[in-house]
């Protein structure tokens, strides 16, 4: 059973969701995210999602490879919280998790109910928009428990700006 948003209750604001990573199109997620988030009195969450560890090789590893990761997560979110503080002068709410993209998306999703929105930037490669786009737009799609909003990766700030 899916949990009921309560994006639109006193005391609650409707948050749109961005996966954050190095790819180009995210920043077109990013910035139609902003702009609804502000015309609609909402809030950008920015999620990290760092890929789970298997790193039992040597002592200590693990744990210098994990900071690694870590520390870009930081790195990445801290751009990407500036763009949307850029576009719609807003502060954005910053998530790192651990583990597989699409369950961290679900997990966070399930844990904070005033998320209503995933905004996601399809790619323009020639193998198509991106796996996490082919995946939420595909068979997940029907048993989603928010709406996903996939934003051409083609569009320009003053394109996204007309239609956030």
């Amino acid at each position: 059973m899916v949990a009921i948003r309560k994006s639109n209750e006193e005391g609650h604001r409707r948050k749109f969701l961005v996966v954050v990573d190095d790819t180009p199109e995210c920043d077109r997620a990013i910035v139609y995210a902003a702009k609804r988030a502000a015309r609609t009195s909402g809030v950008v969450t920015l999620l990290f999602v760092v890929a789970p560890g298997d790193f039992q090789h040597w002592l200590g590893v693990e744990d210098i490879m994990r900071a690694e990761a870590m520390e870009k997560a930081d790195q990445t979110l801290a751009k990407a919280a500036e763009r949307v503080r850029s576009v719609a002068r807003a502060e954005p709410e910053t998530v790192v998790k651990e583990g597989n993209t699409s369950e961290a998306i679900v997990d966070l999703i399930e844990s904070d109910a005033d998320i209503a929105i995933l905004v996601l930037a399809a790619g323009l490669s020639k193998e198509g928009p991106g796996p996490l786009v082919a995946s939420m737009a595909g068979k997940a799609a029907g048993s989603f428990p928010i709406p996903v909003t996939i934003v051409p990766g083609n569009l320009d700030d003053d394109s996204i700006a007309a239609l956030a």
